[in-house]
């Protein structure tokens, strides 16, 4: 008997036990965005049942949500953009500058709670007359971005050798020239790697635009709650809701991971 038999039958099991515990919530999610309301609180007919697309047609036709499809695909591009603008050129002169106090800043913002600047926030945006604006959903999804970006660049960053960016200097090229024809195309899977996660945060990111959107601003994880009542609660349209949010940036992690996997790696093995 393989001695290492009953290690490989545990890991199996666990493994087994791990994915069911994570899709069982995601399969029922999507199983009732095709229930009514009665099949959903119907135990007999948790898997068999006549399934309808009635709770789509409110979400997409009634709720207005393609609107806030369009507002989540803004938000959450803009910001990500911006960020990278910002964050990859920050994140080079941190790195090859030896900027320690500044990447402590960074980090500092990268570990403070998010909703512990929601009431200054919404003091200082309310009197610029902000709030309810894109200007204010793309600024405050920039402070959870940028500081990822920084994070995630300045060790790709330390990773790559400065010898060429040195030769370059040596050939007449100043240090933006460099970073820009040299160590930028060399980057290229970090800033990828950086922007999805961006992206993928800012997709999800729900308490920033519960407190600071409008009504024609609302993001899709503010605008499942349209679907939540003092009453009651229209689960199938909320399920609906709740697939239509999750699904999109499931399917683009799928596809991409194999790039965030090869941008956090790359860094490590460089140089």
């Amino acid at each position: 008997m393989n001695p290492r038999r009953p290690f490989k039958v545990f890991r199996a099991v666990a493994l087994a036990v791990v994915v069911i515990s994570l899709i069982a919530p995601l399969l029922w999610m999507v199983a009732a965005s095709f229930k009514t309301n009665v099949d959903i609180y119907d135990t007999d007919k948790a898997f068999a049942f006549s399934p309808t697309l009635g709770n789509y047609h409110t979400v997409l036709q009634q709720a207005n949500y393609v609107q806030f499809i369009g507002n989540s695909l803004w938000v959450a591009f803009a910001a990500t953009v911006l960020s990278l603008v910002l964050g990859v050129p920050a994140a080079y002169s941190m790195s090859r500058f030896n900027m320690k106090k500044s990447a402590l800043v960074v980090l500092m913002a990268r570990v403070i709670p998010g909703v512990s600047l929601l009431v200054p926030w919404y003091y200082v945006f309310s009197n610029l007359h902000l709030v309810g604006g894109y200007t204010v959903l793309i600024l405050s999804h920039m402070f959870v971005s940028l500081p990822l970006i920084v994070y995630i660049m300045m060790g790709f960053f330390d990773s790559l050798p400065e010898d060429l960016e040195e030769a370059a200097l040596v050939d007449g090229l100043t240090h933006l020239g460099a970073f820009r024809r040299i160590t930028l195309p060399l980057s290229v899977p970090g800033v990828a790697t950086a922007g999805i996660l961006s992206f993928i945060f800012s997709w999800n990111n729900f308490m920033f635009a519960l407190v600071l959107s409008g009504a024609d601003t609302k993001t899709l994880p503010v605008a499942i709650f349209d679907f939540v009542g003092y009453a009651s609660i229209d689960w199938g349209g909320l399920m609906a809701a709740a697939t239509v949010v999750t699904l999109p940036i499931m399917v683009i992690a799928l596809f991409v991971q194999k790039y965030i996997v090869s941008g956090l790696t790359a860094g490590a093995t460089k140089g």
